[in-house]
């Protein structure tokens, strides 16, 4: 269980915040949670926040007497979601944060006390919860720059659109950079791009290779998977999906920059599933291009599958790897 989830429940029990219509931003499933609206852009806990009997929703609207909020990694997409909360609050309503101390909960709670006075803050399981109202303003100044961060945006010197909180929404991915590059023009019939992100790849291989027949984007961050439908054109499907639950058909040849991460920490399983899928993936004599950071034993894995594969290209950081079923 989420350590910040459960402060965030120890708050709500002890500060008898109840009753309303309440809204929860980036939901998790917990049996003491009462009866509420979630929202969560990640498919595998909005597939186990579906299982615990939890109501989803794709896009928040309305208003809420309380909203909760756990926030991801990155300093602009809690800001962000700050002022989407308040957004969403009615009238009197209440806003209550929790986040783990190493993920800076102090410095946030700081942050949020500045826009609104704090009503409590909760310490417990290394993490912090927190809450303001908004029976007065909030600052104003503060809200209309945290307003702004929620904006998608464009990557400097280029015409692809992110927005915070998606991986490498500042800058293009430097591991994606050198697999772009060593794409092959010859790729052809139907394509499928794992963990697709905000679509570098797709975008990369359609100017690349002419002869594609079809991209199918695959993404578990609803988020990147909204800026990759601005940023890829074509024939493209875009399907919000957990890659390690399997593929719905087979392709010609697959891309991707597989993930290694799990929230804050590293997972290399998570990257041997997505090996593993796209195996299962393959049609005969398909191919899978992929970058991956230098020191993950990836190649052993791949033996494993029953795929050929070889190292084409690296730096002082990743390697491109390519193999064949």
């Amino acid at each position: 269980m989420n350590p910040a989830l459960e402060t965030l429940v120890m708050a709500l029990q002890e500060h008898r915040v109840e009753g309303g219509e309440v809204l929860f931003m980036g939901a998790e499933p917990h049996p003491d949670l009462p009866p509420l609206l979630g929202w969560q852009a990640l498919k595998p806990l909005a597939d186990a926040c579906e299982v615990a009997g939890m109501e989803l929703t794709t896009k928040p609207t309305g208003k809420f007497s309380t909203v909760l909020f756990l926030p991801g990694k990155t300093k602009e997409e809690a800001l962000a979601g700050f002022a989407m909360a308040h957004d969403l609050l009615e009238n009197g309503g209440r806003l209550v944060v929790a986040m783990a101390n190493t993920a800076g909960a102090a410095r946030f709670e700081k942050e949020l006390g500045k826009a609104s006075p704090l009503l409590f803050s909760v310490s417990k399981h290394k993490c912090r919860a927190f809450a303001v109202s908004n029976v007065e303003p909030w600052e104003g100044s503060l809200l209309s720059a945290w307003r702004d961060l929620a904006e998608p945006q464009k990557i400097p010197e280029t015409s692809f659109i992110t927005q915070p909180g998606v991986f490498s929404a500042k800058h293009i991915d430097p591991g994606s950079l050198l697999l772009a590059a060593h794409l092959p023009v010859s790729l052809r019939g139907n394509i499928a791009d794992l963990g697709a992100g905000w679509g570098f790849l797709s975008h990369v291989a359609l100017e690349k290779s002419p002869n594609i027949s079809r991209i199918d984007l695959f993404e578990a961050d609803a988020r990147a998977l909204d800026c990759a439908r601005k940023n890829v054109t074509g024939n493209v499907h875009f399907h919000w999906h957990d890659v390690t639950k399997g593929l719905p058909e087979t392709y010609d040849h697959i891309i991707m920059n597989p993930p290694f991460h799990t929230a804050q920490s590293k997972d290399v399983d998570l990257g041997k599933a997505f090996l593993s899928v796209a195996a299962g993936a393959l049609k005969r004599n398909g191919t899978l291009h992929l970058v991956a950071n230098r020191q993950l034993p990836y190649e052993a894995h791949l033996q494993e599958l029953g795929l050929r594969s070889r190292s084409i290209a690296e730096d002082h950081a990743y390697k491109v790897i390519f193999a064949m079923k």
